[in-house]
């Protein structure tokens, strides 16, 4: 008889202690554990999501976005995307207006397995653009 009322004792502190993690309201066993699998079940989704960031924030790096607004005149962008292929870069998507200004926003990739560096990037296109 003690060795029953112990074993239920521990298994109702059990309980309440799963319904405090899971801020569960229910009393009864059987939503208690249903609300700890479906917490269980929402923490692996969020586990998965930020997985999923790491593994898109380690190929953004990459990859480097790059805006541009520059007085219209000369040769610019010829000189901009020749300094982009000198320093081994692809651009994958670029953007041009050249309504008041030149306007330029580039996406660009390394061609080979190596990190970008955005300040090198920058110090070349500034040189490229003064030498025009």
């Amino acid at each position: 008889m003690v060795v029953r009322s112990e074993r239920r004792a521990a298994m109702r502190y059990k309980r309440h202690h799963l319904r405090t993690l899971t801020c569960s309201k229910s009393v009864k066993k059987k939503y208690v554990s249903m609300d700890a699998l479906l917490c269980i079940y929402k923490l692996k989704l969020k586990l998965e999501a930020v997985k999923r960031e790491l593994s898109d924030l380690i190929a953004i790096k990459r990859e480097c976005l790059k805006e541009l607004q520059l007085p219209k005149g000369g040769d610019k962008l010829v000189s901009i995307l020749e300094v982009f292929e000198e320093m081994g870069l692809t651009v994958s998507h670029a953007r041009v207006s050249c309504n008041v200004y030149l306007s330029m926003e580039a996406i660009v990739l390394a061609e080979e397995e190596r990190a970008l560096h955005v300040k090198s990037i920058a110090q070349a296109i500034t040189k490229a653009i003064e030498r025009q």
